[in-house]
């Protein structure tokens, strides 16, 4: 393989290895948008609950996120395989949490999941999107009660409590 053929497939995987951390942010920020841009949106998604298109998907994701006060969503490691010049396949495992409160000043209560997306890629010119996706879930646990959103004198750290789109932190990378 050529020096430039080279550097062209670390460059594909590169972007893909973005793609894929920018999904994770756009759900965590409430990033509509973003998180279409991460799909092509004729794109077909299966993730058990949903079965369809990702134009449809989306507005279901970003309802069900917006549901929950707290979620994060870490993607790692991730395994590219380009099978063409415009095409790749890939697969990583995720961890995610979904934290919610019955009541205002009731603490917060959730699960962390973990499970692997098995993904096919597809650049058009020079964007690479998710072309297919299908989740499976392999576990899920309760978390622990987690407190509100202000901070703790002995730990004062900002905790975010994010429903809304628009949080002045985020940043569109």
């Amino acid at each position: 393989m050529s020096m430039e053929a080279q550097l062209q497939e670390l460059l594909d995987k590169q972007a893909i290895q973005e793609l894929v951390a920018r999904y994770s942010r756009t759900l965590d920020w409430l990033d509509d948008q973003g998180q279409a841009d991460c799909y092509w949106p004729e794109a077909p998604v299966d993730y058990g609950f949903f079965k369809g298109t990702a134009a449809e998907f989306v507005p279901v994701v970003m309802a069900v996120e917006r549901s929950t006060g707290r979620r994060w969503h870490l993607l790692a490691p991730l395994s590219v395989k380009l099978t063409s010049a415009t095409t790749a396949e890939g697969e990583c495992y995720g961890i995610a949490v979904g934290l919610m409160r019955a009541a205002e000043g009731e603490p917060y209560r959730g699960n962390m999941y973990g499970g692997r997306y098995l993904d096919e890629y597809e650049r058009r010119g020079n964007e690479w999107r998710i072309s297919s996706r299908r989740y499976i879930m392999d576990w899920t646990m309760p978390m622990p009660d987690q407190p509100d959103a202000s901070p703790r004198p002995d730990f004062p750290l900002p905790m975010l409590d994010l429903r809304e789109s628009g949080h002045p932190d985020y940043r569109v990378m």
